[in-house]
């Protein structure tokens, strides 16, 4: 019986997903699997990339842990792909990699004053306010008005988070000094811009619901963009989703307002034109009022309308990162791939190279989508056994011995347990489930004891 030494780059959902998939499948020969991540602390963008107060979608993070307390797979933290390990390391060390890395990078807009001091990408604020160690510890929250670009759930998140009051913060696990931050916050006004219409949102009802749940918050709709046409109506008769978020608008817009200390806008049928500055820093955004084409999308009306702003995020999406010595695609921001084998410039498979989740398919999809996207992977690397790499060295102290001798301090799945535990400790003392460590060095230190 032969044995797969398997390495997987990102200990997020996806690459965990992918080893636990793995170790269930029908198979003809045994497993071993290392995964490895440039963070010292696993899961990836459940971690980092939800917002603290959602616990509900933090508890994947249960599920993620039976999955490496299995005993069944190593976890290499705090180890950067391409320096710390390269790709002729793996295929000196192991037999195959999946790549699931993931995107953590905001994708682009192009609009005429989007990189004015004062304008920001939603992704860089998310990793600010989860606490990632990479992102500097403060963040510039001096507007009083701020523009929110999108319709996504990301979009939502970070409204949320700035027109939130910060001591209904206090429960969750947000860092102290995000804590700090918001509380110095002049913010009165958030404003959310969507190109599309009401119906046509990307957003779940989940969390377009906890926005009217906000202590001391209005929420501002506008009876303009509620006027559907007939593309809307039958999507709301055809899809439960859209029948409940229609109906937590039309809740909405019987509420009265004019109370609260603040106010959260949507706009729907905005389309980004430019973001206008003055002495260099953002002072409003300008967009086009669109309409629908009848046919899912939009076209413009030719009128403009401008809102004083004094900060812009733009959540328009994420996109991927390049890997050393794997090719990329710049335009979609994704690994080339057929079904998650990686393919080459020339489009052939290039032997023991793969991917899956968000590197794979781009920034779509739930954690659902993920699963199914590592099945599909999974099922080509079972399936190619007789293409696998031949490493000069498979044995598992080989690679720690690498590590060691390169001085990188990574961190193990015990590590993270003793990080967990500290965490848990801290927040314990407040009466708060848990307080993130989130200096990397002290991540480390804890974590290596």
């Amino acid at each position: 019986m032969s044995k797969l030494r398997l390495a997987i780059v990102g200990a997020g959902p996806a690459g965990i997903y992918a080893a636990d998939i793995l170790l269930k499948h029908e198979r003809s020969f045994d497993v071993s699997i290392d995964l490895f991540d440039r963070l010292p602390a696993p899961y990836g963008l459940v971690r980092y990339g939800v917002a603290p107060d959602h616990p509900r979608i933090k508890g994947i993070i249960n599920a993620l842990r039976e999955v490496l307390d299995s005993g069944d797979i190593r976890v290499f933290g705090n180890v950067n792909y391409g320096t710390d390990i390269t790709l002729d390391d793996l295929k000196r060390h192991y037999n195959a990699v999946i790549f699931a890395t993931g995107a953590i990078k905001d994708a682009d807009l192009t609009i005429p004053g989007i990189d004015l001091d004062g304008s920001y990408g939603a992704a860089d604020f998310v990793s600010w306010y989860d606490g990632h160690p990479d992102v500097p510890r403060e963040w510039p929250l001096d507007a009083q008005s701020v523009a929110v670009i999108g319709n996504g759930n990301v979009a939502l998140d970070v409204a949320r988070i700035l027109a939130k009051h910060p001591q209904d913060l206090v429960p969750t696990e947000i860092p102290d000094n995000v804590h700090a931050g918001l509380e110095a916050s002049p913010v009165t006004d958030v404003h959310v811009f969507g190109r599309r219409g009401p119906m046509q949102v990307k957003f779940t009802p989940l969390e377009l619901r906890e926005l009217g749940e906000l202590n001391d918050v209005d929420m501002i709709v506008y009876d303009e963009d509620f006027d559907y046409d007939d593309a809307s109506k039958a999507a709301i008769q055809s899809n439960k989703q859209l029948f409940v978020i229609d109906k937590v608008f039309s809740q909405w817009r019987a509420r009265e307002t004019g109370s609260a200390s603040r106010r959260l806008h949507l706009h729907f049928y905005a389309k980004p034109v430019e973001v206008l500055g003055s002495d260099g820093r953002v002072s409003a955004f300008r967009y086009e009022r669109t309409r629908p084409d009848g046919a899912g999308g939009v076209v413009g009306t030719g009128e403009f309308r401008e809102v004083p702003v004094q900060a812009v995020y733009r959540a328009v999406g994420y996109f991927g990162s390049p890997l050393d010595g794997i090719p990329y695609d710049e335009r979609h921001g994704v690994i080339p791939n057929h079904e998650g084998q990686v393919l080459a410039d020339d489009n052939a498979l290039m032997p023991g190279v793969y991917a899956t989740g968000w590197i794979k398919r781009g920034p779509v999809g739930l954690i659902g989508h993920t699963k199914s996207d590592a099945m599909e992977t999974i099922k080509h690397l079972v399936k190619d056994q007789g293409s696998w790499w031949q490493p000069a060295e498979p044995d598992e102290q080989a690679v720690l011995d690498l590590l060691q001798s390169r001085g990188v301090l990574f961190t193990d799945l015990e590590g993270w347990h003793r990080l967990d535990a500290h965490e848990r400790e801290l927040g314990e003392a407040r009466g708060r489930e848990r307080i993130k460590v989130v200096p990397r060095d002290e991540m480390v230190r804890i974590s290596r004891d």
